[in-house]
């Protein structure tokens, strides 16, 4: 398990700062509906978004999810370690482990963390894409525990989007985010393929813009 110096994380904790302001400084719109969806908190849930729309994480836990710590899974080699000090200074906690396509490894990090209380957040299509294609893996994380879902959405006013696999996402500050959420519950996902699909589905639904591959500008 990889691990960064102290001098390396403090060289970080600028970032860490300009990344909290940055999100404090964006204006969410959610219906009523959306926020009760956001703020269930009577039990552990999977927090479920597409990887480029990462930049939202801490904002939308500390937002909506006050009081419930979140866990997001990274890598255990030497560039998570260098991600789950940035996510720390951001105001998210990491479990590491292998996230390549959300395997075994990476499920029952998942799982322990659901059973033991806290909210997740998986990237259903991380960490290396195809871009807007879930793979099984959080279907399986759900049913293991029982855990329902909240399926996140966002529409941005204004972005910049980075030349990665999953064209990442960056809304400029102080723009408007139209923030959506839908709850998936255990139930809905009996069937592994067909619930897979379905998450995709609704995932692509709730973020408009995906429908489309706008080419990216840095």
């Amino acid at each position: 398990m990889h691990k960064i110096a102290v001098w390396q994380r403090a060289v970080l904790w600028p970032f860490g700062l300009v990344l909290k302001a940055w999100g404090r400084s964006l204006r969410f719109d959610a219906s009523p509906e959306d926020l009760r969806a956001y703020m269930k908190k009577d039990e552990p849930v999977a927090i479920v978004l597409w990887h480029n729309r990462l930049f939202l994480a801490a904002e939308i836990v500390r937002r909506y999810r006050e009081g419930r710590p979140a866990y997001a899974l990274v890598s255990a080699s030497q560039d998570g370690a260098w991600l789950s000090a940035f996510f720390s200074l951001a105001g998210m906690r990491t479990v590491r482990g292998s996230s390549s396509r959300l395997g075994r490894e990476a499920a029952t990090a998942l799982v322990d963390v659901l059973k033991a209380g806290y909210d997740v957040g998986i990237t259903p299509d991380g960490p290396r894409g195809p871009i807007y294609e879930a793979k099984a893996g959080c279907v399986i994380v759900a049913r293991r525990t029982g855990a329902p879902m909240l399926l996140i959405g966002a529409d941005f006013e204004a972005t910049w989007r980075l030349r990665s696999w999953d064209r990442f996402v960056i809304p400029r500050p102080f723009s408007r985010v139209r923030m959506r959420c839908e709850v998936i519950t255990c139930d809905q996902l009996a069937d592994r393929d067909a619930a897979t699909a379905m998450i995709q589905n609704r995932l692509l639904t709730l973020n408009p813009d995906t429908a489309a591959t706008p080419d990216p500008v840095y």
